[in-house]
């Protein structure tokens, strides 16, 4: 690497090497150096051109005044002068040369030195939170008798209120994040259009008050339209039937003042265009590229009726998940509904459209190679650019928080350390040719404190895998919880950690959704399947062989801990006799092969015997469902996100296997009345 591009790379927070899941370091190919910083507006495709713009940065004054200033609460800041502070609620104080420890938190403004920034003050760590354990849905997947086809948010507050009256703490739900509204409709709830708004798939559509005004034979139209519940979740099924649905109900709608949220406006408008044009904006006609272009205000006038009513839904997202949060709140859940945020967004979508100006063009977010991934990761999502983010006060980044937390009482931020770095892979190149970009994580992580604070939410951050020491470092310093997964829980020969060695800030779960169910494991489905789609590295035998090994591994732990019972060897068979059918006939003598229903009972007491603050459970695993919700490599060979629960809201109140876990579990960690209400 030449030593000028590289002190170029690191004055833009571009990594020139990184350190691979073996602890190696890995140098940073100069082409993809240069591709990245072009993408943060830096030209380094010379000699000249490095030289030019190293002598840029380096001309940057340290001391000067940044754009903007995040100061935890209850400390100070040197200051290069006197200035005022116009605090959010419009008060203002004069400061020295110094910011006082005792301003209060929020958003305001700081005049200083001939320069103003933004001033955000941040709490330095979050309400302790509670001992409590819940339940992880993908809402698409739940259905009842009044679903059409798919989990809705009707049968979310439903479920809700059910868990909380039997002593579930939270929810955590799988993003809902708004989707494009054209066909063929995105399956994945990773890859959204925008993260500030909110998928309409998920409505009721007889909740609505429109549904309730309308007359009798609206009304039975309407009914008549409902999808059946089918083996698989058929998105496009279910989007036209509620389209159709909620355009017959839009006139008996109140109209929404869509010049009270301009970013509703805009967003309302994408959707309108991308019925037209498709959901790419980029693939739209040139001069719909901006959405402050003057054809675009055109389009929103001879649109107005579909902007109208795509605002309508939105509307109507937010009256049902204020029932959801209503439903959390009536039950005494000491968390509530927890939302899970995606680490970016389809840069074709409604926020690449809107929130362009602070995104990088042609970025692509993934991961580097590791041993599960050995040609790297490529997410095909847009990334923030740590830069504009400074510039702009990072309102773009605080809106999108907001706007998600004004119906959470939790918050999991999908690959958390994104928050410190994050991968990008420029233009042309391939998963593996990328780097890693630094942002400003006491910024990223504080302004996260104050919207959490704000909304009373707590926080769980998605940190498995490779993560640097920092991150957990952050989280616990924020009383921000982290993740923590049965299957990772190893030690380094292998075999499973006793749960009380688990960390206590976390959120302890037996798997994730792009990990095998826990009867998927036990029987070996999650081998079968990857075979059949061809994605084992090595030989089927060898996979089942570690397979049967990791089983073993996990059935010891549990027995060693009085998880599971450990029943007397049984004696040794006859010469001529047969094996017993529930031995191991290549192991004279050995225990008999637990029934895989109990092994599940003892991984739920696993996550019960530990120490983590929150507990996690998934309904795949309760209900025997030996299917992943997600198979990572794969797009259309498998049913991602698109596979219903074996059982209806009905049916999952009543399981007996259900009950047997909730009565665990509620034993194990008792309702309390209220979350810590200090910091610690």
């Amino acid at each position: 690497m030449n030593r000028r591009l590289a002190a170029l790379a690191n004055a833009h927070g571009v990594s020139t090497w990184y350190e691979d899941w073996r602890h190696r370091r890995v140098e940073v190919a100069p082409e993809t150096v240069v591709g990245v910083l072009g993408l943060l507006g830096v030209d380094a495709t010379s000699p000249a051109a490095i030289a030019d713009a190293l002598t840029a940065a380096r001309a940057v004054d340290r001391g000067a005044l940044p754009e903007t200033v995040v100061l935890a609460h209850g400390t100070t800041r040197a200051l290069p002068g006197p200035g005022v502070v116009t605090l959010e609620d419009g008060g203002r104080r004069a400061v020295d040369s110094e910011l006082p420890g005792d301003l209060p938190l929020g958003w305001h403004r700081l005049a200083c030195a001939g320069r103003e920034a933004t001033l955000v003050v941040v709490p330095r760590r979050l309400p302790v939170p509670p001992r409590t354990w819940g339940w992880m849905l993908q809402l698409y997947a739940l259905t009842s008798e009044r679903s059409w086809g798919m989990g809705d948010l009707g049968d979310l507050a439903e479920f809700t209120g059910w868990a909380g009256d039997t002593g579930a703490g939270l929810v955590l739900l799988n993003p809902l994040h708004a989707v494009g509204p054209a066909h063929p409709v995105a399956a994945s709830p990773y890859s959204p259009a925008s993260r500030r708004f909110v998928n309409p798939l998920y409505l009721r559509v007889s909740d609505t008050a429109a549904y309730r005004a309308a007359d009798p034979a609206t009304r039975a139209v309407v009914d008549a339209l409902r999808p059946d519940r089918g083996d698989l979740i058929d998105y496009d099924q279910v989007w036209a039937a509620k389209r159709h649905a909620l355009e017959l109900l839009h006139p008996y709608a109140q109209p929404v003042d869509l010049a009270a949220d301009p970013a509703l406006a805009s967003f309302a408008t994408w959707c309108a265009l991308a019925e037209r044009h498709g959901n790419d904006w980029r693939a739209w006609p040139e001069d719909l590229h901006h959405p402050d272009a003057p054809a675009v205000a055109e389009q929103r006038r001879r649109l107005a009726d579909r902007v109208a009513f795509h605002a309508w839904l939105q509307h109507l997202c937010d009256e049902q998940l204020d029932a959801v949060t209503a439903a959390a709140r009536a039950a005494g859940m000491p968390v509530g509904v927890v939302h899970d945020l995606a680490v970016g967004i389809d840069p074709g979508g409604a926020d690449g459209w809107q929130l362009a100006d602070v995104l990088a063009q042609g970025v692509r977010v993934g991961a580097p190679p590791d041993d599960f991934n050995q040609l790297g990761q490529d997410w095909g999502l847009a990334a923030w650019r740590p830069d504009r983010l400074a510039a702009t006060g990072y309102a773009a980044y605080r809106d999108m928080l907001r706007r998600t937390l004004r119906h959470a009482g939790g918050l999991r931020v999908d690959h958390v350390a994104g928050l410190w770095r994050l991968w990008w892979v420029p233009p042309g190149a391939g998963a593996a040719e990328g780097t890693y970009v630094r942002y400003d994580a006491e910024a990223m992580l504080g302004i996260l404190a104050l919207e959490a604070h704000r909304a009373g939410a707590v926080v769980v951050g998605e940190d498995l895998g490779t993560v640097q020491p920092a991150v957990t470092r952050g989280l616990r310093g924020r009383n921000m919880l982290g993740s923590t997964v049965l299957w990772f829980a190893r030690d380094d020969d292998g075999g499973f950690v006793p749960p009380a060695r688990w960390p206590r800030n976390a959120l302890a779960t037996i798997s994730t959704h792009d990990l095998p169910t826990a009867p998927g494991f036990l029987t070996g489905e999650h081998v079968r399947v990857r075979d059949e789609l061809k994605l084992l590295g090595t030989d089927v035998a060898v996979e089942q062989a570690r397979a049967a090994t990791d089983r073993e591994q996990l059935l010891a732990m549990l027995r060693a801990e009085s998880l599971l019972p450990d029943p007397a060897p049984t004696a040794d068979p006859a010469p001529t006799a047969d094996p017993a059918p529930t031995a191991d006939p290549a192991s004279p003598g050995a225990a008999p092969t637990p029934d895989d229903g109990e092994v599940v009972v003892a991984m739920h007491a696993a996550l019960a015997a530990s120490p983590t603050r929150l507990l996690g459970v998934s309904l795949y695993d309760v209900l025997g469902e030996v299917r992943q919700p997600n198979m990572p490599g794969t797009v259309d060979e498998y049913p991602n996100w698109r596979l219903p629960l074996p059982a209806t809201v009905a049916e999952i109140r009543v399981d007996p296997r259900v009950t047997r876990i909730v009565d665990l579990l509620s034993a194990a960690r008792p309702r309390r009345a209220n979350r810590a209400p200090t910091a610690d």
